[in-house]
């Protein structure tokens, strides 16, 4: 037998291109198991996946793959074959020793990529020798119906006109009633710009408490979080009430809880009412830049006909993005490009449709909730990172949305 060491670079090849239909079945050959998070290159030097979930950044913050692409294959074949998915284990908490408070954003009454990172956090918090419960507190109308695989085992909603809009005294009030019913030993807000930064504090200041802010991780009775503009870490004991940054944990993923709902606490003290909310002002989409909005429509190669895709943009209400092939070939300004060499962009909705998807633009949408595809081709790699796909011609489709949408806007009009 000869020692030649005989080299494959097919396999070489797909072990370095993790976005391959086959990488993780080729590092779980390499490895004689599970697919690693580091493997041996063929020049012999270790190589790490950034992607892979609970990855330790250079600067000790903990990464978290939003981009899909590592889980792409694993997730198809979930859906493939849902009867081989381990079912999660169920928990049922009766009696609770403690509480953990967790107040979410919740946009749009689902919710967020954030809020499921606190709710992971939470349940660092609650799980233990001691078991605690996780209470989830939201304002408005809740229209998530996956509170129970999040994490959650009790559930308090306030809604009614008192609390719509922008109402930080009605909404401290009740936070207050959830202090004094529940008693619980620690509060988690998001800290973002949506509100959770700017209630958790209030209700700090209320409580007489000096949070912990900007926090990342949380272990050993310590938190972790940034200071000086984002620049250090400052390590400090964990506070009572905490506003944690996204990624700050990893989202439930292997159980299921109750979600049970909670009566809110009676006989609330009225708020004194000093701001009025005058309602949400009306936006052009097309003046919104690509890093602030929530619902992008985003266009690449694919699309021919222009004039349809501003007008699928105008009905939808989106704001238009494009790929780097589309702002190269002049049918877009730069302004719109979307990706790692254009805009980073964090939307509730990114509609990709005409876009293959290059790794530097997986990267520039990787931080989006929900991404959808609209494309021809059902290998390409936006299709295997899309939530949803639509395997199609674009131009047929976005017309076809177009006259769904103003369908139900004629039906509504004549209604009233």
């Amino acid at each position: 037998m000869s020692e030649i060491v005989r080299r494959d670079p097919r396999t070489e090849w797909i072990a370095r291109n993790r976005l391959h239909p086959e990488h993780d079945a080729v590092l779980a050959q390499l490895h004689g198991g599970a697919p690693a998070a580091q493997w041996m290159g063929p020049n012999g030097i270790i190589r790490r996946n950034p992607h892979a979930v609970g990855f330790i950044g250079p600067n000790g913050i903990r990464r978290i793959d939003r981009s899909g692409a590592q889980t792409a294959n694993a997730a198809g074949a979930s859906r493939r074959d849902t009867a081989a998915a381990p079912a999660r284990r169920r928990v049922q908490i009766d009696i609770p020793a403690f509480i953990i408070a967790v107040v979410a954003d919740m946009p749009g009454g689902r919710l967020s990529a954030h809020d499921r990172d606190l709710l992971g956090l939470a349940r660092q918090l609650a799980d233990g020798a001691v078991q605690g419960a996780v209470l989830l507190v939201s304002f408005g109308e809740s229209r998530d119906e996956g509170l129970a695989e999040a994490g959650v085992d009790r559930v308090v909603n306030f809604s009614g006109e008192a609390f719509d809009g922008y109402a930080p005294e009605q909404r401290l009030t009740a936070l207050g009633g959830i202090e004094r019913q529940h008693e619980p030993r620690h509060w988690l807000f998001p800290d973002s710009p949506l509100g959770g930064a700017e209630l958790g504090r209030r209700f700090a200041a209320r409580q007489g408490e000096r949070p912990a802010t900007q926090v990342w991780q949380i272990a050993d009775g310590q938190c972790t979080g940034r200071g000086a503009a984002g620049t250090i870490d400052v390590t400090r004991g964990l506070r009572r009430i905490v506003l944690a940054l996204p990624e700050c944990a990893e989202p439930v993923s292997d159980t299921v809880h109750a979600a049970e709902a909670v009566a809110p606490p009676a006989a609330l003290p009225q708020a004194l009412r000093r701001i009025e909310d005058l309602g949400a002002v009306a936006v052009d989409p097309a003046g919104v830049a690509l890093a602030e909005a929530e619902f992008i429509l985003s266009a690449g190669n694919g699309i021919r006909d222009w004039d349809g895709f501003h007008r699928t943009a105008r009905v939808l209400g989106a704001t238009e993005g494009a790929s780097r092939v589309a702002v190269d070939n002049g049918f877009m300004p730069r302004h719109r490009q979307v990706g790692a060499t254009g805009t980073w962009v964090t939307a509730r909705v990114y509609l990709a449709v005409g876009i293959s998807g290059a790794i530097q633009h997986l990267q520039g949408i990787q931080q989006c909730d929900k991404v959808i595809a609209i494309n021809t081709d059902p290998g390409c790699d936006m299709v295997k990172r899309a939530d949803l796909s639509v395997i199609a011609d674009s131009s047929e489709v976005l017309a076809a949305l177009v006259e769904l949408v103003e369908g139900v806007r004629r039906e509504q009009r004549n209604a009233a």
